[in-house]
């Protein structure tokens, strides 16, 4: 296991006036076993951040270090690392004991510690039954536990993950995120976990780094970044349904956003008065699409509080103490 240093990491492609920076001064600190989640949009620069990491990509600018090694100019083999992709990268003509113990094979492990070791990573994720059968005829979700035990057999200092769980189906993503979790307690890891998904980030990070446009928006443990987003861009992203942005809510400050969360803005008879253009049925809650003034808003509300009628006119107050507010010009937390 081994600690991670970002320090001002920069990204370019090309040179002079024609290159294009696709990642702007990342810093972050990151512990020796921690579990990290990098998040965001499609070409925010998650993916070739992590990349950069795994010496997939060069470094334009910064250090990275991985334990108190620099690694900038090592080889990815050189780093220690072990990676899991998005398309688990299979041998088709081979086992699943054979996909497992390929690297170890062909680092001239002896036999016997081979064994030792996908026998001991097959326990963990429940593949021991499996470990004669070939690829075709593993399901997705079994693919990607033999991607993962491939990963675990190198007995790495850091974990990275490229969007593992995007090919599979809901179901099979939340169970595949448990037993993600499982392996990270088993073996505690420094991890580093590349998703597009908010829900994914907030269930498996103990710590998560959003990224916008190349930029590192914030850096905490998931109820920070829900509580107190540090700009619109991470309360719009984090949280769903997102946090409602306001640039005209009355009482409003001059020059700056307001921002409250669905679930903070209670129905009565006080409080805005709000136009019900629709209402969503989602199980156990509602979420009560309205409109103040020409801006749109949202209000979760649990299924015992009665359903508003599409149309009407409503009052909903928001909850003082969970106002949040944003520099309109900046678009950063006051």
């Amino acid at each position: 296991m081994a600690s991670i240093s970002l320090r001002n990491v920069i990204k370019r492609y090309g040179t002079g006036k024609t290159a294009l920076q696709v990642i702007h001064g990342v810093n972050a600190e990151i512990s020796n076993g921690e579990f990290i989640v990098i998040v965001g949009p499609s070409g925010c620069g998650k993916s070739t951040l992590l990349r950069m990491v795994a010496g997939l990509e060069e470094v334009s600018g910064g250090d990275i270090c991985i334990g108190e090694r620099v690694v900038n100019e090592l080889e990815p083999a050189e780093r220690d690392i072990a990676m899991v992709f998005q398309n688990y990268a299979l041998y088709p003509h081979m086992t699943v004991f054979d996909n497992m113990a390929y690297g170890l094979k062909i680092k001239k492990v002896p036999i016997a510690e081979i064994k030792q070791r996908v026998d001991k990573a097959a326990g963990i994720l429940e593949l021991g039954h499996l470990l004669t059968r070939k690829p075709r005829e593993l399901s997705g979700g079994q693919r990607q536990r033999v991607a993962m035990g491939r990963a675990i057999v190198r007995q790495p200092q850091v974990f990275l993950f490229d969007e593992p769980l995007s090919n599979l189906d809901a179901k099979l993503r939340a169970q595949t995120r448990l037993e993600i979790q499982k392996l990270h307690r088993e073996l505690g890891i420094t991890s580093l976990f590349v998703t597009h998904d908010q829900v994914e980030a907030m269930t498996l990070a103990e710590r998560m780094i959003v990224m916008n446009a190349g930029n590192m928006e914030q850096f905490g443990t998931p109820e920070e970044v829900y509580s107190r987003p540090a700009t619109t861009f991470v309360a719009s992203f984090i949280g769903s349904p997102p946090m409602n942005l306001l640039k005209a809510a009355p009482g409003g400050k001059p020059g700056q956003i307001l921002g409250i969360r669905p679930e903070h803005l209670d129905i009565g008879t006080e409080g805005w008065a709000l136009h019900v253009d629709t209402v969503e049925l989602l199980g156990a809650e509602r979420l009560v699409h309205a409109r103040l003034g020409d801006e749109k808003l949202i209000i979760r509300t649990h299924e015992d509080q009665g359903a508003p009628v599409v149309g009407s006119t409503i009052h909903a107050l928001p909850r003082q103490d969970r106002l949040h507010w944003f520099d309109a010009s900046t678009g950063k937390r006051v």
